[in-house]
């Protein structure tokens, strides 16, 4: 299957990690599944396109999801590492990306290395394997629209058909996609002991493996998790604090502010209020 035949942009389930201002209007993002055969070693696309007035500039905050990202633009080509922190990306002008969000299996596959060495950095695409081969032909197929859905299609192929090079996903890495994929779906896992039993690891096996796929500890995980899920409920105007400090973990409302500040630079309350009419600049 090729990503021509899957053109629907699929239903966002990531976007809590996006803490994008909701009164930015300066660029559309679309958002596709990869091909069945790739699950396991790629979670999906995201292409971008913006066009910022001149003057102005769109920053764009994330709470990155624990995997590695590979990403191709008409100005830079990099694979990052897993940010610990909050990642921050500056748009202006008119521009456009292409990104691919890869599973947790896939970064030390494609690289040829533990992902610890690439945390909280990025590096040029063209040093990892032989995938600077998709800089120009992913350049070429977005040149002359990249909102357009050939457009797109065109370079989600492009990248799909390199990324068959690396299956199939080693056992290890089946382990830990199964283990993110547990922490990010089962909010009960609050407790890395509870995930040790879970995959019957002891906690040293864990924290090893976790660094060398992940780049970072199982309890950066949870949190992480936790975090995601602060970040998409505060969206919702009838949300109580305190309750969800109680839901996620927390141990109380003070404990949640003060997490959720250290990561984003804002307090739950004032990133919630971003959502309200009442803090949102009328339509023009």
């Amino acid at each position: 299957m090729t990503a021509a035949d899957v053109p629907e942009q699929i239903p966002d389930d990531i976007e809590r990690a996006h803490l994008r201002d909701p009164a930015d209007h300066a660029f559309a993002i679309a958002r596709f599944d990869v091909a069945p055969e790739l699950d396991e070693l790629a979670r999906r696309f995201w292409i971008p396109v913006w066009q910022v007035p001149a003057g102005k500039e769109s920053p764009q905050r994330v709470l990155q999801y624990p995997v590695c990202l590979m990403v191709i633009s008409g100005r830079y080509a990099r694979f990052y590492g897993v940010m610990s922190g909050l990642s921050t990306t500056t748009l202006a002008g008119n521009g456009w990306a292409v990104g691919v969000m890869l599973q947790p299996a896939a970064g030390s596959l494609l690289t040829g290395h533990p992902v610890d060495v690439f945390t909280d950095r990025h590096v040029d695409l063209g040093e990892i394997g032989d995938l600077g081969r998709l800089i120009e032909p992913v350049r070429a197929a977005m040149s002359n629209d990249p909102a357009a859905p050939g457009s797109q299609a065109a370079a989600r192929d492009l990248i799909e058909v390199a990324l068959h090079d690396y299956l199939p996903v080693d056992e290890e890495g089946r382990l830990i996609n199964a283990i993110v994929d547990a922490v990010e779906s089962d909010p009960e896992l609050l407790r890395v002991s509870a995930l040790c039993e879970r995959f019957d690891l002891t906690e040293r096996s864990l924290q090893r493996l976790t660094q060398r796929r992940l780049g970072l500890s199982p309890k950066w995980l949870i949190r992480r998790r936790r975090l995601h899920e602060a970040a998409g409920r505060l969206r919702d105007p009838k949300i109580e604090l305190a309750a969800l400090a109680v839901d996620l973990g927390y141990t109380d409302q003070a404990h949640l502010t003060r997490d959720f500040r250290a990561a984003t630079g804002l307090t739950p309350a004032r990133f919630a209020r971003r959502f309200t009419s009442e803090e949102r600049p009328a339509s023009k």
